[in-house]
């Protein structure tokens, strides 16, 4: 993968890796927009129309149950890209994409991404990588719903959010951190009460601060560096 000393003013990381010239020549097909907190890009089975590369947002994918309950399956900040159906010929998926962050994003409409896939280029090579390690997230989320603490599910979550977010101040609410997590808000706020008292967490009227990152990765499981390490085997340097 060439180093990002090239592309290093592109807050995405993905499109980073690409040498200038190529970068500015996708680029130039992008339109850069505001995404709300909130605000649905695609809901299920739902024919996209859009790709979107974050730069300061960060997009929560989820699935939704017949029920109306909801549980996040991955997380996508400036490390990747939504919409990977796009280019791997399914066009829809049974799950939705939301604004957990509000931020920018390069938007990329489906018709002229999946022109540049067929490139064979190293944007194809640098969205094959990225798929994998979405992958590997989706399947290390589920294991972790199932198998570990809620304090440990809520610590995952917050590294991950922090490693896009590197300001250390997170907008959310803890009801809104439930529905990620696919728990009861109580549990949440249990978990968050322990973090608290650790020192490793500051919560007050939706807004959480990170106080001690080092203590935090020490309540964490390790569903936390299993990812991240994964993405940084395949994504090399772009991460």
């Amino acid at each position: 993968m060439p180093a990002l000393s090239t592309n290093n003013t592109i807050q995405n990381h993905l499109l980073a890796a690409l040498p200038a010239v190529e970068c500015q020549e996708i680029l130039a097909q992008m339109e850069l927009v505001q995404l709300q907190l909130g605000t649905m890009l695609y809901e299920p089975n739902e024919q996209m129309r859009y790709a979107y590369f974050p730069t300061t947002a960060i997009i929560s994918l989820h699935y939704v149950t017949e029920s109306g309950a909801s549980v996040e399956t991955a997380g996508v900040g400036n490390e990747g890209m939504v919409g990977v159906s796009l280019f791997m010929g399914g066009n829809t998926t049974p799950s939705s994409a939301m604004v957990q962050t509000a931020g920018q994003a390069y938007r990329f409409e489906r018709h002229q991404l999946q022109t540049e896939f067929k490139r064979e280029g190293l944007f194809r090579q640098l969205l094959l990588r990225y798929s994998q390690a979405l992958l590997t997230q989706v399947s290390q989320t589920a294991a972790c719903n199932r198998h570990h603490s809620i304090e440990q599910q809520l610590s995952r979550w917050l590294l991950a959010t922090l490693d896009r977010v590197p300001s250390g101040e997170l907008i959310m609410t803890q009801e809104l951190v439930a529905n990620m997590l696919g728990v009861r808000r109580e549990s949440v706020t249990t978990a968050a009460g322990a973090l608290q008292q650790v020192g490793c967490i500051n919560y007050r009227r939706g807004h959480i601060s990170i106080l001690n990152r080092k203590v935090l990765e020490g309540r964490v499981c390790e569903c936390y560096l299993v990812v991240k390490r994964e993405v940084t085997r395949l994504m090399g340097s772009a991460t």
